[in-house]
């Protein structure tokens, strides 16, 4: 479960004295194993309700919850307890260029200090679940934008995190390997883990037939449960 309760946050303007108001006494709970899209123009709010989710960055006022974890109140050493279950994909990918396919999915398995049998066993379970088996021994330079993708999503699964957190992750791809990843994204979602994808993609969003929430200037415009696209 995913609670923001009354989510304030404002931003230092240069200091100057002027506070820029990313997000206005925001208010929402996400369910577990539901599938979220995130909507708005550039600036609206998306990216900050992201980073308050992970512990980025504290809100200003109000509460931000993750499962039994009150963010707000973490110390810094329980930050990665309440991180491992948390996935993230990105639209940069966020590869290590000089890590195989392999190698980059396995990294994120000895950070959170699995054994070398664990990492041989688990990383290319993970990388065929995306489709990959074949290119575990590539390069991300010898791998589309598509590929790329599959390895991020691959990384960002290996630890089962609870949810997963995908931030504009079809901006750099074309139309059909854009509907592969979020196949995959659908796929990952009836297995169980909370998917938030925060996107542009006005096709994306109104195919999806999920739940949409809107957001506008910091505010939440609209939350509904079959969303549409719909900014004016």
């Amino acid at each position: 479960m995913i609670i923001f309760q009354n989510v304030t946050k404002l931003y230092n303007g240069n200091g100057h004295g002027h506070e820029t108001v990313a997000l206005d006494d925001i208010n929402f709970h996400i369910h577990p194993k539901e599938f979220i899209s995130l909507v708005g123009k550039s600036g609206a709010g998306k990216s900050t309700i992201l980073k308050l989710l992970i512990g980025e960055e504290p809100p200003s006022k109000g509460k931000v919850v993750v499962g039994s974890y009150n963010v707000n109140k973490l110390k810094p050493k329980e930050m990665p307890q309440l991180r491992r279950k948390i996935g993230n994909i990105f639209q940069d990918f966020r590869l290590l260029p000089n890590k195989t396919a392999f190698e980059n999915v396995a990294f994120a398995l000895e950070v959170a200090g699995r054994t070398q049998k664990e990492i041989a066993e688990f990383t290319p379970q993970a990388l065929e679940m995306v489709g990959l088996k074949d290119k575990i021994k590539n390069f991300p330079r010898e791998l589309s934008g598509g590929e790329k993708q599959r390895v991020a999503i691959a990384r960002a699964m290996i630890n089962h995190p609870d949810v997963l957190i995908a931030d504009e992750p079809t901006g750099n791809l074309d139309p059909m390997n854009t509907w592969d990843i979020i196949k995959l994204l659908l796929k990952i979602n009836e297995l169980g883990t909370t998917v938030i994808l925060a996107t542009h993609n006005k096709d994306i969003v109104n195919s999806l037939g999920r739940r949409v929430i809107s957001l506008e200037g910091g505010k939440i415009i609209r939350d509904e449960e079959e969303g549409k696209y719909i900014l004016v």
